[in-house]
């Protein structure tokens, strides 16, 4: 059997397969799994590099071992990289290497979250066969059939690579990454997500880069009439933007908490009001009036109307301002 990515080794020594220290973890209990192996062999073959570096399978491989098996089957994933089989390759967690930086541990994650996604998706295949419910998951040495072959290959990959659970972090790394890269998002855009990764690399924080990253790509899309961004406006949108966002986590009851009455909102740029107004732009074509008067609950009427009176004043005060611009003399 083989494909592009790989092929089956039929005849593997156990002894041969190189075990790094990131695989070296608490296995559980391995009697089930043995059990399922002696009854139904080995379904879902390990996954290795061709330099024979345990990629994924360590509780499979522990239960053969632990059954006096001398070889086993297994999958030879090609196309790894050498950053990743090195670090799979590790056998001292203490060893004297120089740090990974943040984004190269996030490309190490999503290229280890693929290769256990591929292997979580075969044991799901495998599981298909032969299974038995009494293992609860682990059938015929599929080791486990998660129903989220992907929310676990992630989890599993970054706990691999950074020793804790910080997949999040590093998909957000990723997003930054992508965004950097992407020929269809704005230069500024671009520009802005190679400096926030750059700084994330001397230590800065992930989530407000990423936040910040994230508002600048909706400020700058479906504006297709709008003035190009500069990149010093761009940047002040997206703090608004990630200020916003921090206010949304402070909500109360899944409402924003009212202002403190001694609270001075802070001034947003002319450049925000004008994105603003962009967006509620024909808003009432897509709701039905009688359907938000009849289903609002009182505080969100309430809301509604409170925000109805200050555009009103507000419209009325800049209404003012506008009428006494100086006309232009006439010839």
């Amino acid at each position: 059997m083989a494909d592009i990515n790989g092929h089956i080794e039929l005849e593997r020594s156990i002894d041969s397969i190189i075990i790094g220290v990131r695989h070296r973890k608490e296995l559980g209990d391995l009697v089930p799994l043995m059990t399922s192996i002696q009854e139904r062999g080995l379904l879902q073959p390990i996954t290795i590099t061709p330099d024979g570096v345990l990629v994924c399978g360590r509780r499979r491989l522990e239960a053969v071992k632990l059954l006096g098996w001398r070889t086993l089957k297994v999958w030879v994933r090609s196309g790894i990289s050498d950053n990743l089989s090195r670090l799979l390759s590790e056998q001292d967690e203490n060893a004297l290497r120089k740090p990974l930086t943040p984004t190269e541990e996030s490309a190490l994650f999503e290229e280890l979250k693929e290769l256990l996604a591929e292997d979580a998706a075969r044991r799901q295949e495998a599981s298909r066969f032969g299974s038995s419910p009494t293992v609860g998951g682990e059938n015929g040495g599929a080791d486990s059939a998660p129903p989220s072959p992907l929310g676990k290959a992630r989890n599993n990959a970054a706990k691999l690579v950074t020793g804790k659970a910080s997949h999040q972090r590093l998909e957000q790394i990723n997003t930054i990454k992508r965004t950097a890269a992407d020929p269809t998002v704005a230069a500024v855009v671009r520009d802005l997500a190679g400096t926030e990764l750059r700084a994330i690399d001397d230590g800065a924080d992930v989530a407000p880069a990423f936040h910040r990253i994230k508002a600048a790509i909706e400020l700058t899309g479906g504006q297709l009439n709008a003035a190009p961004l500069s990149r010093d406006e761009l940047e002040a949108l997206a703090a608004e933007a990630l200020a916003r966002v921090k206010q949304e986590r402070a909500r109360g009851g899944g409402r924003i908490r009212p202002p403190h009455p001694d609270h001075q909102p802070s001034q947003r740029s002319l450049r925000a009001f004008i994105l603003t107004w962009s967006d509620l732009d024909g808003w009432s074509k897509h709701h039905d009036a009688t359907e938000v008067g009849q289903q609002l609950s009182e505080s969100d009427w309430a809301t509604f109307e409170r925000v109805l009176a200050e555009t009103e004043v507000f419209a009325d005060a800049a209404r003012r301002a506008r009428q006494r611009i100086p006309q232009p003399a006439s010839a």
